[in-house]
């Protein structure tokens, strides 16, 4: 699209412009001339007798919490999913690298209840000048290891073109032909004065396709669903019935206000996705355990269920559950689960798993204890797809203790995003003060590139960005202001990492 610049009372910023300046975008500039990662910074850790490597922090960057896109609303939550628009990633001749990431935000701002946000996804444009040297940058300067500029947006519709909704999920929609194939329901939200209710998404999350389609996972389903390049709905996957939220009697009831009585837990759902190199075998995860499965109490929810679903394909063939392991989650000091916000494939049965506390900038307390991109193998684990445990009445984990038929996922910690060392080398930091310097709560995407390096062939860039939950003391939505209380600006870090036999 052709620069444009977007104005309004709050923020001034064009397409073009740096997000943290607003002048014109340049390369970032270095503290150092290191080339490479220092090699006390690496971090190893091996997993069924394979290494991998932590090189560190490398890239940090944010886009102001009062920004605003181009529908006029206050851009947020955009660390809910991200991923790298193919064929955009490069490195340049200078030693930096550019590409664009397209970023989907979640259900909108909803620190006083849910809101009617339309499903939406935004592209970034980004330049990475890797940062290796040890001396500590300051956060103005840290900031500018990853550029990032603003470029476009577009929303999700449905049926009829009817657009989607944030609005918790108080219907039921009786299945409609083809939308979705043989599920039971759809979660809706009936909107007043309107002859279609709406799709109620809570969006989480993203994959792009190949054919310029994309799929995206929700929480109020929790379900799956296909979007063409336009963003209109065209397919849509359900779980098994085992993971859709049911009262005693069963009823599907798709609120996220309160827990079912067995399936997902509210606000719980399918969090994490991604797919094969191939594109062929979609995955999706549940952010923590079912209710029938320990899912009820923090205490008990650590077994998760990872899917597996051949999308071969999909136009021709609805998708068929092909997978189902048991993922057991970190627990933290109190023996409490730390929920996974992200899952990325990494090889054939080795996947990242993004895991984490509530605490930092716009979270339950300032210092943060665990926020984690772990890798988990499920090679040697219990495939349960199809066997009696996709039904609810039968727990992988009643009140919280693995059915010993099953072997679930090997889980090895790996690398850390509030590590001290690390965030001070760009400005940042865990705990007091509680300043815009904080490191923020709620990480919930991972995204992969090749640093193309031929002596360290097995090297990739892990970008991370955080949800900052739309929080703004300058926020619009829908042409209304809304005070939050807080700034948090949505955070961007970027880690190198060595990944033997990653098939990215």
């Amino acid at each position: 699209m052709a620069a444009r610049c977007i104005a309004w009372t709050i923020t001034v910023l064009c397409a073009g412009t740096s997000l943290v300046t607003g002048t014109p975008l340049r390369s970032a500039k270095r503290a150092a001339p290191a080339t490479e990662p220092d090699p006390n910074f690496a971090v190893n850790v091996t997993l069924n007798g394979v290494t991998f490597t932590n090189k560190g922090l490398v890239g940090f960057g944010l886009i102001p919490s009062d920004f605003i896109e181009v529908t006029g609303d206050t851009i947020g939550g955009i660390g809910s999913a991200i991923a790298i628009k193919l064929g955009s990633f490069k490195q340049n001749s200078n030693g930096t690298y550019s590409g664009t990431i397209i970023a989907q935000p979640d259900r909108g701002f909803n620190i006083d209840g849910t809101i009617d946000y339309q499903g939406r996804q935004h592209a970034i444009d980004f330049l990475l000048s890797p940062y290796y040297d040890d001396a500590n940058l300051t956060f103005d300067d840290g900031q500018q290891t990853l550029a990032l500029t603003y470029k476009s947006t577009f929303r999700y519709s449905e049926r009829n073109n009817v657009p989607t909704t944030g609005l918790d999920a108080l219907g039921v929609r009786p299945a409609q032909a083809g939308f979705p194939t043989d599920p039971l329901a759809d979660p809706e939200m009936p909107i007043p004065n309107s002859s279609f209710p709406r799709l109620s998404l809570d969006l989480e999350g993203l994959v792009l396709n190949t054919d310029g389609t994309f799929w995206i996972s929700d929480e109020y389903g929790p379900y799956i669903y296909r979007l063409n390049g336009h963003g209109e709905l065209i397919q849509t996957i359900q779980p098994p019935q085992a993971i859709l939220p049911e009262t005693s009697k069963g009823a599907i009831n798709f609120t996220s206000v309160n827990d079912p009585d067995t399936g997902r837990a509210g606000n719980q759902g399918f969090e994490c996705l991604t797919t094969d190199t191939a594109g062929t075998t979609l995955y999706a995860m549940l952010q923590s355990a079912t209710i029938q499965d320990g899912g009820d109490d923090k205490s008990t929810s650590q077994f998760t269920r990872l899917l597996a679903y051949d999308i071969s394909f999909p136009s021709m063939v609805r998708p068929t559950l092909i997978g189902e392991w048991v993922v057991p989650l970190p627990l933290n000091s109190k023996g409490n689960t730390l929920a996974a916000s992200e899952i990325h494939f990494i090889s054939p049965n080795v996947f990242f798993v993004l895991a984490r506390d509530g605490d930092g900038h716009g979270g339950s307390s300032d210092k943060s204890d665990y926020k984690q991109a772990d890798l988990i193998d499920i090679s040697n684990a219990t495939n349960i797809a199809g066997s009696e445990f996709d039904s609810s009445a039968n727990p992988i984990a009643k009140k919280g203790k693995l059915n010993n038929s099953i072997t679930p996922a090997t889980y090895v910690g790996f690398v850390s995003f509030i590590d001290d060392t690390q965030l001070a080398r760009f400005g940042l930091h865990n705990g007091k003060p509680a300043d815009n310097t904080l490191i923020d709560a709620k990480w919930e995407s991972l995204a992969l590139a090749p640093v193309g390096d031929p002596a360290n062939p097995h090297d990739f860039f892990l970008f991370t960005a955080a949800d900052n939950d739309f929080i703004s003391t300058h926020g619009v939505f829908d042409g209304q202001s809304f005070n939050a209380g807080d700034d948090v600006d949505n955070q961007f870090l970027v880690f190198r990492v060595t990944l033997p036999h990653a098939w990215v």
